[in-house]
């Protein structure tokens, strides 16, 4: 049942705009609006063969950045609903946090991170703003999606003290502001950052466990796992595979929702911001874990860093990305007429690789690198 809206949460109605303005749409909200557009966009399509842990060949049923978004706006909208926030704009961030991740995972921003050094480096994140703000091309009026502040400043997740000073420059006061001053984005913001989290530590152990990389044993060496692992066996003594595991995910995921809302609430109380902006000069989020759900959110990610992320078969999968993307940059760089004409036509010749390899599917990617250079590593 959805909650009345707080003045703290974002009101589309009184949205600090897009950057070109535009007349309102007649059916829907500002947020609604760029949800829609972000729906649409080429760069969401892209992310449906885009690695979250596993590569797209490895297997039908793993996550990829496309289902992976898809799960966060589920969760953001349902924790969205009951504190009384704007469901469109968590809905609309969360698709579009990810737009910019490169193919193979966080393998592909590393590797390009390297090969730009020098030349203004590579942060996944800052790429999602550059594909809304410029690389998407669907308008007659301007470049990229034009969405409003309040959606580009959720999708601004992270960002280096350079490259937000960079940003201040050309829109002061505006998105990058908080990471120069301290401060915090809108509680729509905060939300899809740690529904983030969650969707990726709930997913992971499902897909951990079905590529036979971790075994559950292992899971239960972990409480927040254990714990309601316990739980589902106490009630269904008789459940056991792929149910008793997606069981536990699942009072996983209602326990720790509940905790984010019960604790957000409490937060709220004592802070008592008055609009939008007051939450943004908070020095802590109010969108939060409880102290001990954040203990054993923890302790799930370090599990899985060890125990999956590094796993030795995981690792030799990134050693042979890395391969394909440097190779990748290399030829790019020499020749730019391998690229497109539009990206070949630029001046910046490196952050012009940058953003065409970062545009690219694993599948796609891969079937470059054996065009250019006749090897084939998967």
């Amino acid at each position: 049942m959805a909650a009345a809206r707080p003045a703290c949460a974002a009101d589309p109605a009184r949205s600090r705009g897009r950057r070109l303005p535009e007349p309102p749409a007649p059916t829907r909200s500002e947020f609604q609006r760029d949800r829609d557009r972000i729906i649409h966009s080429t760069a969401f399509r892209r992310l449906v063969y885009k690695t979250q842990v596993f590569l797209n060949h490895e297997g039908d049923l793993f996550r990829t950045r496309l289902t992976h978004s898809l799960e966060v706006a589920q969760l953001g909208r349902s924790i969205a609903r009951s504190l009384g926030l704007d469901e469109d704009l968590v809905e609309a961030v969360a698709l579009a946090h990810d737009l910019g991740h490169t193919p193979f995972g966080h393998a592909g921003q590393d590797v390009l991170d390297d090969c730009m050094r020098g030349h203004g480096g590579f942060e996944h994140n800052l790429q999602s703003l550059r594909v809304v703000d410029q690389l998407e091309q669907r308008y007659p009026a301007f470049d990229g999606l034009n969405l409003c502040f309040e959606t580009r400043e959720g999708i601004l997740k992270h960002c280096s003290r350079r490259n937000a000073e960079l940003i201040d420059a050309a829109e002061p006061g505006g998105i990058a502001a908080r990471f120069l001053r301290g401060g915090q984005p809108s509680l729509e913001a905060q939300l899809c950052n740690l529904a983030d989290e969650v969707a990726y530590n709930a997913h992971d152990v499902d897909d951990g466990v079905r590529s036979g990389l971790i075994e559950l044993e292992q899971l239960l060496e972990v409480d927040l796992v254990r714990e309601h692992w316990q739980a589902a066996r106490d009630e269904h003594p008789a459940l056991a595979g792929r149910r008793l595991l997606f069981e536990t995910i699942r009072r996983m995921l209602s326990a720790q929702v509940y905790d984010i809302i019960d604790a957000t609430r409490a937060a709220l109380a004592e802070a008592a911001p008055a609009d939008p902006d007051a939450v943004r000069g908070c020095a802590q989020p109010l969108l939060r874990f409880s102290a001990g759900m954040r203990a054993r959110s923890t302790a799930l990610k370090r599990f899985l860093f060890a125990n999956l992320y590094r796993h030795p078969q995981v690792q030799a999968t990134r050693t042979r990305a890395e391969e394909v993307l440097r190779d990748l940059f290399a030829a790019y760089s020499a020749d730019a007429g391998q690229m497109p004409a539009d990206f070949a036509a630029r001046p910046d010749r490196e952050r012009a690789c940058a953003d065409y390899i970062a545009g690219m599917t694993d599948r796609f990617a891969l079937r470059e690198h054996q065009r250019l250079t006749g090897k084939t590593l998967f």
